[in-house]
């Protein structure tokens, strides 16, 4: 390679869904709700020799101009941005820049790219070094995949000086891949495998620290699978992010996902609170043990889901849930079922979607052998779109008993309910919660936002009597009450925007 070479990172467009946050963002002026960490680090491989950018397609347009001066563009997209994926192809060809797709879409479905000139499968920290080394010597091949599953020590701190992180409303950080877990439906071991790898503690918090060193404040987000999926190195790494949070003063709440075996653990759980955890994401899925038992999701059925979800939303870190409709095993009650399940575990943030057999699982395997399958999964399970294989309840049945659960479930009586549930359930401030507590410009303006916008929208009679009975119940949760009711603006938008209200002679109002 003669000249120096630019390389151009493209993260495409990530469709409107309750996931993308779009319509609670603009109350406190973000335009994502995070950014490209995967892109973020394979940056972060490149010598120092090479020139790159990287392009959030949300946040900030992508120009021709852009492709048309880098030597290569490298796209990473889950499988929920395939179509603007698609699109970014098409035009790399027509402006004649060559192209590389990898990330979790081109890993698990590389029948379904076409159009690139490098197809790169699997964990970068393999993959693509042996791509950079044909690359730089001038002979790349078409198609790199991993071979093994690399040391997570291996992986560089990413390079979140090539983002704007004002832009984002929060930073992502890694600590772990894989999960001990086989849940029929998901692909997380097919991508990361069955044994948990881990980062050692000193290298998360010298991440923390290059986050904190742009000048982030506010939400950090831990992307792991299952945080909890090796009890033993969690803890170890929560005594570090301990130590790193107290001589910083506190300055990221963390969030992630786990299994709901945490709430088993009360060591566990207690250095997650100290660690400043305020929310962790746990797949709940299903009422029905039937359904859970045969998606092979045992640690659901280990003790009393409800005890297990009171456990952790006491102990100070709120539950958000992942539920699914949709399994073989599900009875016609399940959606009054899940509707009373979603309401009794006080989860505002509900995630309920339709079963989607993503490529490379068992249950699209099995699905395959029994000749259900029949269109590609879009990867975005909380849509209105139809299930991409032929379910075992009626699919009229299915489609309206999902429109209701979600109506119902983010319905402002219903949704506000819950928020007030869960204040009541949540102890009173900890020295942790400084992050939390501590208000901001962008909270102020949050607010102010809220209160003009949400106080004469149509279910505003709603939202004042939720800051009323909140306020006068957790004066000291302030922000978290406003933070509650934006969320419910953006459930609520998407919600009537997927199942618009119908009229009474049965047209879409």
């Amino acid at each position: 390679m003669q000249h120096e070479q630019q390389f151009l990172f493209v993260y495409p467009r990530i469709p409107e869904t309750y996931w993308s946050y779009s319509h609670a963002l603009r109350f406190v002026g973000k335009r994502a709700l995070m950014p490209p960490l995967g892109l973020a680090t394979v940056a972060a491989m490149l010598p120092s020799e090479y020139r790159c950018r990287i392009v959030d397609m949300n946040v900030e347009p992508l120009t021709d101009h852009a492709i048309r001066n880098a030597d290569l563009v490298l796209l990473s997209a889950m499988i929920v941005q395939r179509e603007s994926m698609n699109q970014v192809i098409e035009r790399c060809r027509r402006l004649g820049t060559a192209v590389a797709a990898g990330g979790p879409y081109p890993t698990a479905d590389p029948e379904s790219i076409d159009g690139v000139d490098y197809l790169i499968q699997g964990e970068a920290e393999e993959s693509f070094r042996d791509f950079l080394l044909d690359y730089r010597a001038g002979t790349p091949k078409a198609h790199y995949q991993s071979a093994d599953r690399p040391g997570l020590e291996l992986a560089p701190i990413p390079r979140f000086d090539l983002l704007d992180m004002q832009k984002y409303d929060t930073v992502p950080i890694q600590f772990s891949r894989g999960c001990p877990y086989d849940c029929e439906f998901c692909d997380i071991i097919q991508l990361f495998g069955q044994k948990v790898r881990t980062k050692p503690p000193q290298q998360f918090v010298a991440e923390m620290q290059a986050a904190w060193e742009t000048g982030f404040r506010g939400s950090m987000f831990i992307v792991d699978d299952n945080f909890v999926g090796n009890h033993r190195s969690a803890k170890q790494l929560l005594q570090s992010v301990v130590a790193w949070q107290q001589e910083h003063d506190y300055p990221f709440n963390l969030c992630t996902e786990a299994s709901i075996d945490l709430a088993y653990d009360r060591e566990l759980l207690d250095l997650m609170v100290n660690a400043g955890f305020r929310m962790v994401f746990v797949g709940l899925e299903s009422p029905d043990e039937q359904s859970l038992a045969a998606a092979g999701k045992r640690q659901n059925l280990r003790r009393n889901i409800l005890d297990s979800v009171r456990t952790i939303q006491r102990s100070g870190i709120e539950v958000t849930g992942g539920f699914i409709i949709g399994f073989d095993s599900d009875p016609p009650q399940i959606f009054d079922r899940q509707i009373r399940f979603v309401q009794e575990l006080a989860i505002p943030t509900a995630m309920v979607g339709l079963l989607m057999a993503l490529p490379q699982t068992k249950l699209y395997h099995r699905l395959q052998r029994e000749q259900r399958l029949r269109d590609v999964s879009s990867g975005n399970n909380l849509s209105a779109a139809r299930m991409n294989f032929t379910p075992r309840l009626p699919e009229a049945m299915i489609a309206n008993g999902y429109r209701r659960v979600l109506r119902t479930i983010y319905s402002p009586s219903r949704y506000f309910a819950r928020c007030l549930h869960l204040l009541q359930l949540l102890p009173r401030r900890r020295p942790t919660d400084k992050g939390a507590s501590r208000v901001r410009w962008r909270e102020i303006a949050g607010v102010c936002h809220s209160l003009f916008r949400q106080t004469f929208s149509r279910y505003g009679l709603y939202y004042v009597r939720f800051l009323v009975r909140a306020l006068r119940l957790r004066p000291d949760r302030v922000v978290h009450v406003f933070t509650m009711a934006i969320q419910g603006h953006h459930y609520m938008t998407v919600t009537n925007s997927l199942f618009p209200q119908r009229s009474d002679d049965g047209t879409m109002a």
